[in-house]
């Protein structure tokens, strides 16, 4: 499986969206909840278009319409996104509106457009494509689902590229509610000091990133994607360290052959005992890195890693925010992304210079 990723567009809590260095200015957060970095709309979309868009909406078109901009591909055969939340704030207006006026006079605009198909269906009909355009709401595997649609549609040649993308916002309600089941801190803490205050919860996230997969090779690809795959509830890190091995097996890869390992460390103890455990038996002589501190935790972040993988690819240069040592004059040709979602929604991916 070769699947190339010919541009990319991300909209999250750091410097990412636009023509801007490669995270050379990261952004420091002090508190329990990190907020994406908006560009100005008005340069991107209709501004008569803007005002009926909530605030996901914006975010997935932008992400997308910058995606294709970079691969230089108007229509692409295939729209597919991954969201576990979907559209929240229309979802907390239409209740909210619900309870206030007692089910009566209800504008169903907001009920329309909370749906978790509205971004990829905005995406569509902004660009005038009547091509493949799906949703996947499979919670911690929302994105992977949606990569793996469009790298099945690459293979068996029903498309020759394909815009797949991540998209999921928290709001204040949503906020509010996670963290009584304990999923994110209580006390404020800084993004950067995240890994070293490690206790119950993490720092909430969002995010909206498109990737743009085409099967043939071009001059200016990030990279390449090589594997996906995911598991679900591993009974033990036995099991957990299995799969793993028997992925990078499945690709021909030793764990020796990676040359950076990306994995999802966020700063709550029960979810990090996972990699913790890693680092003392497969990945106990990689080179690995963090990047939650960036982007937060949220269902669809692998997203981020494999934006940040297919970065450092290009670029040559693993950023300094990520704090890895031993990187200095070593190319980054293979890296392997690790990443969970509370311990139950595990994925893998393999991503390769070009």
């Amino acid at each position: 499986m070769k699947m190339y990723i010919r541009g990319t567009g991300n909209i999250s809590p750091q410097k990412t969206f636009g023509d801007v260095p490669f995270l050379e200015e990261p952004v420091l957060y002090n508190g329990i909840r990190l907020t994406c970095i908006e560009p100005d709309y008005k340069d991107i979309i209709d501004p008569k278009m803007i005002r009926r868009m909530s605030r996901i909406i914006r975010m997935g078109v932008a992400a997308a319409n910058a995606c294709l901009q970079e691969a230089a591909i108007p229509v692409p055969d295939a729209i597919i996104t991954g969201t576990a939340y979907g559209c929240l704030q229309d979802t907390d207006l239409f209740l909210t509106k619900m309870v206030e006026q007692k089910e009566e006079l209800l504008t169903p605009t907001a009920f329309i457009q909370s749906t978790h198909n509205t971004i990829g269906a905005q995406i569509g009909l902004l660009l005038k494509s009547h091509n493949y355009n799906n949703a996947f709401v499979h919670r911690g595997f929302s994105f992977e689902s949606a990569l793996l649609d469009g790298i099945m549609l690459l293979m068996e040649n029903d498309a020759s590229n394909v815009l797949v993308g991540a998209i999921d916002e928290i709001t204040d309600n949503s906020h509010a509610i996670l963290k009584r089941f304990g999923l994110y801190r209580t006390a404020a803490v800084s993004n950067m000091d995240l890994y070293s205050t490690v206790s119950r919860g993490t720092i909430a996230g969002e995010g909206a990133t498109f990737f743009l997969l085409a099967k043939e090779p071009s001059s200016h690809d990030y990279a390449q994607l090589n594997g996906l795959a995911t598991f679900y509830k591993p009974k033990d890190h036995a099991e957990t360290e299995q799969h793993i091995v028997n992925f990078l097996a499945t690709h021909s890869v030793h764990i020796s052959d990676i040359d950076l390992v990306i994995i999802g460390r966020n700063g709550n103890a029960k979810d990090d005992a996972v990699y913790d455990r890693l680092t003392q038996t497969i990945f106990n002589t990689s080179i690995l890195a963090n990047y939650k501190n960036l982007c937060g935790e949220y269902p669809t972040a692998a997203a981020f890693a494999l934006w940040l993988a297919a970065g450092i690819i290009k670029n040559g240069i693993v950023p300094a925010v990520l704090n890895v040592s031993n990187t200095t004059g070593k190319t980054m040709k293979k890296i392997l992304i690790h990443n969970h979602y509370q311990d139950t929604h595990h994925s893998l991916l393999l991503v390769s210079a070009c």
